[in-house]
């Protein structure tokens, strides 16, 4: 991505007003009921080559350590340079700890709306923070007694809480299921923002709507003037419910996780998939899901079409701390409660998959990288579809080498 234009400068961009004044009214355009945007059921299309997944109960070589507990549905997890950790709970709060120590609130957004699966959800930190100062959080907030919608704001870090809010992208459609909410950096320095179909499919494939798609700005909410649809934030489209975004550090490829049907057509369940995102590429859902001979139908990289791993977060290891696991991509599963350990080649061609701890956490929500390549998850056991009891749930645990 060297070809993308200093998007920094005021001068080669619109002003911010005028793309929020476009991106409001173009939320505002969506705001259509479910029934309206319901379309015919999705073509069942083929699988990928995916190799036969191994379930390993047992990891050796690896200890796994409880770094925080007694949480309420942590969602995003993020480092900072100077030694702080910040987490996203759903319900409303930035929690702030260091190493070792105990999370506190460190903001507390009495905006949010907390229902279903929206709320205060992705996270990211300016590619220079804490240098440069600035917090980004992707949130759902009501806005009137029959509609909420989802926003994505930017705060300053004044060291002991977020302050200044400055929203960047607003009325993103909302619903009780399907908000996405991933939020992340990519290496070309802009901001990626994955949403929802908002439990409306035919929103994906709307250009003009902002809901089942993955979305790019610049820090302070510019649009890139390389974005493949001019005047618009849409970098690509035809998702049902993007959850989590990565970078493949050997090709710098992004990767997004994204769930299945679970009823908005009849017989069609699970076929959660992760795809190679195409700049501009139509990713197919409603239309088809799983592989499409159309060349014009990006088609998953995997795809679980029985056997349903609802993912929580997404992560390519880059660290030192397992050699083993170098480039290796990681998947944390909210059902099916468990980490997959996904082996990819060279050619992105799937080597080897492997179920790692199943059953043994709980949901798994996020997990990330930390600075010291230890690898951090959180578990998602408070979100109400979790029938079984988890003492000092939710939590935050750490994998380490066994010395």
């Amino acid at each position: 991505m060297s070809d993308v234009p200093n998007v920094t400068s005021r001068s080669s961009l619109p002003r911010r007003a005028l793309t929020m004044a476009l991106l409001g009214v173009l939320g505002a355009l969506v705001a259509v009921p479910l029934s309206a945007q319901r379309t015919q059921a999705p073509v069942i299309g083929g699988t990928p080559p995916m190799p036969r997944q191994r379930v390993r109960r047992k990891v050796g070589g690896v200890k796994i350590q409880v770094v925080a507990q007694n949480l309420e549905i942590p969602w995003a997890l993020q480092f900072s340079p100077d030694g702080r950790i910040f987490f996203t709970e759903r319900p409303g709060r930035v929690r702030m700890m260091t190493k070792g120590g105990t999370p506190t609130v460190y903001k507390d957004l009495t905006q949010v709306t907390h229902h279903g699966e929206g709320g205060l959800m992705g996270m990211a930190l300016h590619p220079q923070f804490p240098t440069v100062p600035y917090v980004y959080l992707h949130y759902t907030m009501q806005i009137s007694k029959d509609q909420s919608i989802n926003r994505v704001s930017r705060f300053r870090d004044t060291g002991t809480t977020l302050a200044d809010e400055e929203i960047l992208i607003d009325n993103i459609p909302a619903s009780q299921f399907h908000d996405g909410g991933a939020l992340a950096f990519g290496p070309d320095g802009m901001l990626y923002v994955g949403t929802g179909d908002a439990r409306s499919p035919g929103l994906a494939q709307q250009i003009g709507s902002l809901a089942g798609k993955i979305l790019r700005v610049g820090p302070e909410g510019q649009l890139p003037l390389d974005n493949p649809i001019p005047h618009s934030p849409v970098w690509a489209y035809g998702f049902r419910n993007v959850s989590a975004i990565t970078w493949n550090p050997v090709t710098g490829e992004m990767w997004a996780a994204t769930h299945g049907p679970t009823g908005e057509y009849q017989n069609l369940y699970n076929r959660d998939a992760v795809y190679i995102v195409r700049k501009g590429g139509n990713h197919g859902w409603p239309l088809v899901v799983g592989t499409s001979p159309d060349p014009e139908i990006v088609s998953p990289v995997l795809y679980y079409p029985t056997s349903p791993v609802p993912p929580g977060g997404l992560m390519f290891y880059t660290g030192d701390r397992f050699p083993r696991w170098t480039n290796n991509l990681f998947l944390a599963s909210l059902k099916a409660e468990h980490i997959q350990r996904i082996t990819v080649g060279a050619d992105n061609r799937i080597l080897g998959i492997e179920r790692l701890w199943t059953k043994r956490y709980g949901r798994l929500r996020a997990i990330a990288q930390a600075p010291d390549g230890s690898i951090y998850f959180t578990t998602s056991n408070r979100d109400g579809r979790q029938r079984r009891r988890y003492p000092g749930a939710d939590r935050i645990y750490r994998i380490l080498p066994k010395r």
